[in-house]
């Protein structure tokens, strides 16, 4: 399934793979708020990408992809650092204080950071008035967002800045993750890569875990059916599937066309909140939500460039 300069990929395979993001990403936010119902946020996630960084890690090599280099292990921690510790880390620690809608709203700043991270790096072209707009709508967005007092159920009611702040901190590594592995890609087969990150990503995040004392609050034998089924879900759907969906995008498309599942993804995650997880939406958040898709919309087109040649691999 690897791309070359010479040999554009297919749009059935493209189209299949922008699905999978639009729709799985955007229930993950469901799934994560009903597994986090048994386990803690960080063992959760650490759980996750072990599992299924493990099964890709295991499957790819013993198809014969070649063994890694310790730079190629060094590329997959600093990207594990920053996409699963951080970036699916902090978004899963924020569900337990805000709703699940909300997270997936905040995360849709991620096409914000990269525009001025990528500008800022010298890897994106100077912001247009597009992009400079959308930024500006976004944050508008966002303010209403986080003035908004939610009724939805969460885990933790009292604090819902800590959520919101997490999840801003984990949009904005996603996107300095995203550009790290563009910039310093991993050799050999993407789909090794991904499995790389997901070990190293799972990794850090049983060690945040253990340091948050989640330890003692796993208990395996207490975790019920729909939280097991929530579970395999995100590990199935959400990191085999739609993790390396992601990563094969950014290697094939223009990161634009990958990063569309950020105006996508809040929409499907708050309707899903709104129709099975209890969650409120009402007229200020429907406004925020608004101004957030619309604000990315406008990042993403607004920073597109004429495509070139297939991209460079990168290492979701």
């Amino acid at each position: 399934m690897s791309a070359s300069t010479t040999a554009p990929p297919s749009r059935l395979l493209i189209g299949l793979a922008l699905l999978a993001l639009y729709l799985i990403w955007g229930s993950t936010y469901l799934a994560t708020k009903m597994a986090l119902t048994a386990w803690p946020p960080f063992l959760l996630s650490a759980t996750r990408y072990l599992l299924a960084g493990g099964v890709q890690y295991g499957l790819m090599r013993l198809s014969g992809a070649a063994a890694p280099t310790r730079q190629d292990w060094l590329r997959a921690a600093v990207v594990g650092i920053c996409l699963p510790l951080f970036g699916n880390g902090g978004t899963t620690f924020s569900q337990q204080y805000i709703p699940s809608g909300m997270a997936a709203l905040l995360v849709a700043t991620v096409p914000m950071f990269l525009a001025l991270l990528g500008w800022a790096a010298g890897i994106s072209p100077r912001p247009t008035v597009k992009v400079v707009v959308g930024l500006t709508l976004g944050l508008v967005g966002m303010y209403l967002l986080a003035s908004t007092r939610t009724t939805g159920a969460v885990l933790i009611p009292d604090n819902p800045a800590l959520g919101i702040g997490a999840v801003l901190l984990a949009a904005f590594m996603w996107s300095v993750g995203s550009l790290y592995s563009k910039k310093k890609p991993i050799g050999g087969s993407p789909f090794l890569g991904v499995g790389m990150q997901m070990l190293c990503g799972g990794f850090f995040l049983l060690i945040a875990g253990l340091l948050h004392g989640e330890g003692p609050r796993m208990h395996v034998e207490g975790i019920s059916t729909k939280a097991w089924l929530a579970f395999a879900y995100l590990v199935t759907f959400g990191s085999l599937l739609a993790f390396t969906a992601y990563i094969w995008l950014i290697k094939v498309t223009e990161p634009a066309l990958a990063g569309t599942y950020a105006f996508v993804n809040p929409v499907v995650a708050v309707i899903l909140g709104w129709a099975f997880g209890g969650e409120a939406l009402n007229a200020q958040m429907a406004g925020g939500a608004a101004l957030i898709v619309v604000a990315v919309m406008l990042v993403v087109l607004g920073g597109r460039t004429k495509p070139t040649a297939v991209a460079t691999p990168v290492s979701e």
